[in-house]
């Protein structure tokens, strides 16, 4: 940071000490910002939870987290990717790895689901092997116990589905797996989950022995929304070069959110196709209900998101409030106007009409013009994606911020209103994804004037493809 930036940055919090300020304004002020995925001594450790399909994994990761993160279905092979989550007990904090089933003769996708897990093997410092105990050890069993002995991690033997006592003996007989004690667990009702947690607990290390997992890290997760019928599902079958996902005439095909990984530009992305926002959520029922809820849920879990809009159809209050939901999601945003091959010039003057009249707020949103059936410009996808994921990450150092809102406001102060001049006295970036400023200032600032500061911030620093959070805390002078 330059020297100046600095010093204006120390004279106006000198300056801050005049006003009252509580103790969360002291905390934020002192606060830097720091990602917590990792310990002050180094990476937290790794726990794998591996296992054959349909065992119960992703229930006892749940249980685990205290919260349904993990998809759950009483079908095998739901869980397809190795998934990081934060996770702690009895203090510790550790990053917890749910993987898909392992299985000797897996094919196909099953291969890739298996090769999964051994990875999550090799980057665990403690693997928590689950066992149906009610099934017993099977053949894929024994062959992950042979795994688990290669790797010379220490492991946890999991004997889960034991709901009562009556499935104790059946616990007791995975002994001869030879991993030595197995631990009785319901995943389910969360009986001896805290035991279980415990000897994981006495063989895990402080600091992970193979540099952790980034929980931030691996493929950015992209969601593709829209309102129905918009081409999000052939867009996504065009993406991956296969027919992933139904594709019909009638709107509302996609129910369940559906994600795949798709190399794309040299890099692995990881879109999800979901369920169309619907005009009215509280009015749909049964099925198209709970895919708007599933939909919402795979947006809370996206990094960015893609809204397709129909190009050939004027631009609905449905596309409008897609995109107010991304924003008030919080999420980086990137607009695809979609069927481009079925437009003429006609209607392309009209659309560009449209988006100057409708989408007016979001200027800042890239903007690609392709064709889900066709390709056409599906290269110009990524650019936009990273430049809007860029933006959602960044973080503007405090003194260069107030040294370029000192010159805003001194340029264009706020307006006096009754009699008195508010103005802003600090200015400090509380966090990013998306980017959230505070303002402390000396009286209320209206909100065409927030508004005119956050254009200058885009204007200055950028922010393509990212809503910015700018809120205010006034603060009056302490008196003497």
């Amino acid at each position: 940071m330059p020297a100046e930036g600095i010093e204006v940055e120390r004279a106006l919090r000198a300056g801050l000490e005049d006003f009252d300020l509580t103790d969360e304004d002291r905390a934020l002020l002192a606060g830097e910002y720091v990602p917590d995925a990792e310990s002050d001594a180094g990476p937290l450790p790794v726990v794998a939870v591996v296992g054959r399909p349909n065992v119960g994994k992703s229930t006892l990761v749940n249980r685990i987290l205290g919260r349904r993160e993990a998809v759950v279905e009483d079908v095998p092979g739901v869980t397809r990717d190795r998934v990081a989550y934060a996770a702690d007990w009895a203090g510790r904090r550790f990053t917890l790895l749910d993987t898909g089933g392992w299985a000797v003769d897996a094919s196909g996708i099953h291969l890739r689901v298996a090769e999964q897990a051994e990875v999550a093997i090799e980057m665990a410092d403690v693997v928590m092997f689950v066992v149906d105990a009610v099934v017993g050890a099977t053949g894929d069993d024994e062959a992950v116990v042979r795994l688990l002995r290669r790797s010379g991690k220490p492991v946890v033997l999991v004997a889960n589905k034991v709901d009562d006592q009556r499935f104790e003996a059946d616990a007791a007989a995975l002994w001869n797996l030879g991993l030595g004690q197995p631990w009785p667990v319901s995943a389910l009702h969360g009986r001896g989950s805290g035991d279980m947690l415990d000897a994981v607990l006495e063989v895990l290390p402080e600091v992970a022995a193979h540099g952790g997992v980034d929980l931030e890290g691996g493929p950015r997760r992209v969601a593709l929304i829209g309102r129905p019928n918009v081409g999000k599902s052939s867009l996504l079958n065009k993406l991956a070069g296969e027919n992933r996902v139904v594709v019909d005439e009638v709107a509302g095909t996609t129910r369940d959110p559906v994600d795949e990984l798709i190399e794309l530009g040299g890099r692995t992305w990881r879109f999800v196709d979901t369920a169309g926002i619907r005009r009215r959520v509280h009015q749909t029922r049964g099925a198209d209900f709970y895919a708007s809820l599933r939909t919402q849920t795979a947006l809370e879990k996206a990094e960015v998101a893609v809204v397709l809009i129909d190009a050939g159809e004027p631009i609905a209050e449905q596309d409008i409030r897609v995109v107010q939901q991304v924003i008030d999601a919080g999420r980086a945003l990137v607009i695809g106007y979609n069927k481009w091959d079925t437009t003429d010039e006609e209607r392309r003057h009209y659309l560009e009409r449209e988006i100057d009249r409708e989408l007016v707020q979001i200027p800042w949103a890239p903007r690609v013009n392709l064709s889900a059936r066709t390709g056409r410009h599906l290269e110009k996808l990524v650019p936009a994606l990273e430049r809007a994921l860029e933006s959602w990450d960044t973080r503007v150092q405090t003194g260069r911020l107030n040294a370029f809102l000192g010159e805003v406001v001194a340029a264009h102060p706020h307006p006096v209103r009754g009699g008195k001049q508010p103005r802003i006295l600090f200015a400090t970036q509380v966090s990013t994804r998306p980017p959230r400023f505070v303002l402390f200032a000396s009286g209320f600032i209206e909100a065409g004037y927030r508004r005119f500061v956050e254009r200058r911030l885009r204007e200055e620093f950028g922010f393509e493809g990212t809503p910015i959070e700018v809120s205010v805390r006034v603060r009056e002078k302490r008196r003497r």
